[in-house]
């Protein structure tokens, strides 16, 4: 595989136009985790999703990096998928946590990846049309995309407002 910015502009593309399937899941997860932990959490709209899809494409080093993640997990199947899948779950993580930022965000959507994952069926995501529909990475690749940006988007209480374990250096 060969990475130009022509390729990551394709991917860019790709994953802006994911978002009739992504944001669902997205909003899926961020229930089930509200649900889980007793909050509410806002749901994302296909605008924001792709306004962020812009903002971590805008910084190359990231959005190449997310493009080889989500071209390779595009681009992998494996004979019963069951044996391929620590390749597809290393690779759905790492995108997720890419695409949230540095710590903690990254760990953080390397768990809800997994969590998203379990709700992910591949023929439900699957688009006949579009290149590497129905591999073994597909749903790991559209459950990546939903955790990665559900972790970075705001609509989560403790991640409003002030830090209060933030230092306060004025004194």
């Amino acid at each position: 595989m060969r990475v130009t910015p022509e390729t990551v502009r394709d991917e860019h593309a790709r994953i802006r136009e994911r978002a009739p399937v992504v944001v669902p899941i997205l909003n899926d997860t961020r229930d089930r985790l509200g649900e889980l932990f007793g909050t509410e959490v806002d749901g994302v709209d296909e605008g924001t999703y792709r306004r962020e899809v812009d903002a971590v494409f805008a910084d190359g080093e990231v959005g190449v990096n997310v493009a080889g993640y989500a071209a390779v997990l595009r681009d992998l199947d494996v004979a019963d998928d069951y044996p391929g899948f620590v390749v597809d779950e290393v690779l759905g993580r790492e995108l997720a946590a890419t695409i949230a930022g540095g710590q903690p965000l990254s760990l953080l959507a390397q768990a809800t990846f997994h969590f998203a994952d379990v709700h992910v069926d591949r023929d439900a995501t699957a688009d006949p049309d579009e290149a590497g529909a129905g591999t073994a990475g597909a749903d790991d690749l559209d459950a990546a995309l939903a955790a990665g940006f559900q972790t970075r988007l705001p609509g989560w209480e403790w991640r409003e407002g002030e830090n209060r374990f933030a230092v306060d250096f004025d004194g």
